[in-house]
């Protein structure tokens, strides 16, 4: 729905190009860590399947024919042809991807790292498909180096697939959020009005905003940029603030030594007990669990 000029003391700029955009996404992605695990090129005969780590996430390219991608909860197979792009940031789960013609693949696995912002990674789609002339002027040029580092026995060619894949990992998400199409941080990137509210509550995630000096920001009226950043975001200005600043708080408790009643003071809770009612609210488990499974995590590694 267009909005009456009326709701708006200051006009929008291209949400997908302003800077605000661009510079949230950049501080977003600077917390989201992966490392690259390697890159291999598969050939399936028609009918053939792709098969794929369950554990890991993957980006893929088409260089040649194209698979039908398939869930139980889809209508129908979507077809993924020559030259389009696939990441899976989240594991396979019940995805299936069948060569509907032979095939030829470039596949990227990695892993984001432990101590990453997992709840950001969770709200990404469970699959993102970029089309060959969304990804023209990139994707060529990042797939070329990534098949010339992996001939390459020279020292330093793990690291440089890692940062490559980062790289590759990168561009597709700026790619989707230039579409328009995503949800939740992603979504709000879509519209530099509410970008600019997002990059405030990211940067100060402590200050004591209101949702007027976040409209303000932001250059709308009260009422038109709650009903803007809820429909994006898919939460109001308030309770994103919140789950940020609880998110922050998963990352610190999954470092060692990290004592919740400090964790908790350090987001801005000044009880335990309401640090922990809103962490298991958000994330179904107390904050004592994660810093306890995090323990367990680190020494089985």
């Amino acid at each position: 729905m267009i909005e009456r000029l009326e709701n708006l003391t200051d006009p929008p700029e291209d949400g997908t190009r302003g800077a605000a955009s661009l510079d949230l996404l950049s501080h977003v992605l600077s917390q989201i860590r992966l490392t690259g695990d390697g890159v291999s090129s598969e050939t399936l005969p028609e009918g053939g399947r792709l098969d794929l780590d369950p554990d890991a996430a993957h980006a893929f390219v088409i260089t040649g024919g194209g698979l039908h991608a398939s869930t139980p909860d889809e209508a129908s197979p979507v077809l993924i042809e020559t030259g389009d792009l696939v990441l899976i940031p989240n594991g396979v789960g019940a995805t299936s991807f069948v060569a509907s013609q032979p095939a030829q693949v470039v596949v990227c696995r990695f892993r984001f790292d432990p101590y990453t912002l997992r709840s950001m990674i969770a709200a990404l789609p469970r699959r993102i498909h970029i089309r060959r002339d969304e990804g023209a002027g990139w994707l060529d040029g990042i797939v070329h180096f990534l098949m010339i580092e992996t001939t390459d026995t020279q020292p330093g060619a793990a690291l440089m697939i890692s940062r490559i894949i980062d790289v590759l990992v990168i561009r597709t998400l700026r790619t989707w959020v230039q579409r328009g199409q995503s949800s939740g941080w992603l979504g709000g990137l879509s519209d530099a009005r509410i970008a600019r509210a997002l990059k405030a509550i990211h940067q100060e995630p402590m200050q004591p905003w209101s949702v007027e000096a976040l409209a303000d920001l932001a250059g709308m009226s009260r009422s038109s940029f709650a009903g803007r950043f809820t429909q994006l975001v898919g939460l109001s200005p308030l309770r994103y603030q919140n789950a940020w600043r609880l998110t922050i708080a998963q990352d610190l408790l999954s470092r060692r030594g990290a004592r919740v009643g400090e964790v908790a003071h350090r987001v801005g809770y000044e009880s335990e007990a309401a640090f922990s009612r809103a962490y298991k609210a958000l994330f179904g488990h107390s904050p004592r669990d994660e810093a306890a499974q995090s323990l367990r995590t680190e020494a089985n590694e």
